[in-house]
């Protein structure tokens, strides 16, 4: 769950972003800054830790990113870490991925599967939610061999069931109220 402080740091620097026109551009910055908080051993720990003064923190951090990404990225990142949140960078950037897709009309959709979908199956699927929820679709496939078949959607915080499994679930739970 993304933390209040988060929600507010990241909606902030979203604002800015979208009153300077640079939506786009901040979006891949903290995408790329969070994927190596993500995925380097230890650089989360080495920018938190109050071992290494906040000033050298802050210098190895503007090393890193200052040529690849944008100022207020940057800033924004040392920011974090003048208030201790450097370990909140990935929530920041979820949160800030969020209202850009609320602000640019597109919606996350994950199907899960028993197979991976094919890709007439996949296009018609983000074709039937694009017109019914009227929004831009961005699909994340899962494949799950427990449904059986058919698929299970999971978007705006709800999941849309309709799986073999289910159904099988279904009727199981309609045997035993009628035993």
């Amino acid at each position: 769950m993304i933390s209040r402080k988060a929600k507010i740091y990241a909606g902030s620097l979203y604002d800015l972003a979208a009153e300077e026109g640079l939506e786009e551009r901040i979006l891949e910055d903290l995408r790329q800054m969070s994927a190596a908080v993500r995925d380097i051993e230890g650089y989360v720990k080495l920018l938190s830790s109050p071992a290494v003064p906040l000033e050298e923190r802050k210098a190895l951090l503007k090393e890193a990113w200052q040529q690849a990404v944008h100022p207020y990225s940057l800033n924004f990142a040392c920011l974090l870490l003048d208030n201790g949140m450097a370990a909140e960078l990935s929530d920041c950037a979820s949160e800030y991925k969020r209202r850009f897709d609320e602000a640019h009309g597109i919606l996350q959709v994950t199907a899960i599967s028993a197979v991976p979908l094919t890709e007439e199956e996949r296009e018609r699927l983000i074709r039937a939610v694009g017109q019914r929820t009227g929004k831009k679709v961005e699909l994340t496939e899962k494949t799950d061999a427990s449904l059986i078949g058919g698929m299970r959607l999971e978007m705006d915080g709800k999941a849309y069931e309709d799986s073999v499994s289910s159904h099988l679930d279904a009727l199981r739970r309609l045997l035993e109220e009628n035993k």
